[in-house]
């Protein structure tokens, strides 16, 4: 029951107070890059899900058996592999996603969310340990990155999911990065204002 608890604990701490995206600004660049409509956000989301849990699983796995000598190459080495599986599966399978994240997909194997969470986590603790840490991270980022696509769309486009709403007026300025970042750092006072408030200091 402890450990049920431990794990739960560990859940909610990576999607509320250690949010990858609105906490500890990892992985913007390809947040910022490729929410501009709902179906990008989403295949960004699930293709760096797939990377991050597998990678922490393998990693954590293999803990024992790296050299502390070569542990850096070693991940680097483990992410890419994973991220190559993905953009081949994309490619293959959903051309255009692929050309709509571009050269996000790849980058991957560098970004600094997947890289972070295999140094600090999935060398120090167990599978299992390393498993809830990945999903935790993911529905984190997944949603913070669809959620940032819904409103990119329906505000600069006037679409959702390509589907024409009609709008009268488009705020087109928030398809540009900057639009990100706003929406972002808007999502971001609100998480740490609910923060402050359910865990005051």
């Amino acid at each position: 029951m402890a450990e049920k608890k431990s794990l739960g604990k560990e859940l909610t701490k990576g999607i509320i107070a250690e949010n990858p995206v609105l906490r500890l600004v990892l992985g913007t660049c390809p947040t910022l890059a490729t929410t501009t409509s709902v179906e990008s956000a989403i295949g960004m989301g699930l293709a760096a899900s797939v990377v991050l849990i597998c990678s922490n699983v393998v990693i954590s796995a293999l803990r024992k058996v790296i050299p502390d000598k070569v542990r850096i190459p070693a991940y680097i080495v483990i992410i890419a592999s994973f991220v190559t599986i993905v953009q081949m599966i994309v490619k293959a399978f959903l051309p255009s996603l692929d050309e709509q994240l571009g050269v996000y997909l790849p980058l991957m194997a560098v970004n600094s969310l997947v890289a972070l969470h295999c140094e600090r986590v999935a060398v120090k603790r167990t599978i299992k340990e390393s498993l809830v840490d990945a999903l935790s991270a993911s529905i984190s980022y997944g949603t913070v990155a669809i959620l940032v696509g819904v409103i990119r769309e329906i505000l600069a486009n006037g679409t959702i999911m390509g589907i024409n709403l009609n709008m009268p007026v488009h705020f087109s300025a928030l398809s540009m990065p900057f639009g990100a970042l706003l929406i972002l750092g808007f999502m971001a006072a609100v998480l740490k204002a609910f923060i402050n408030k359910k865990y005051p200091t």
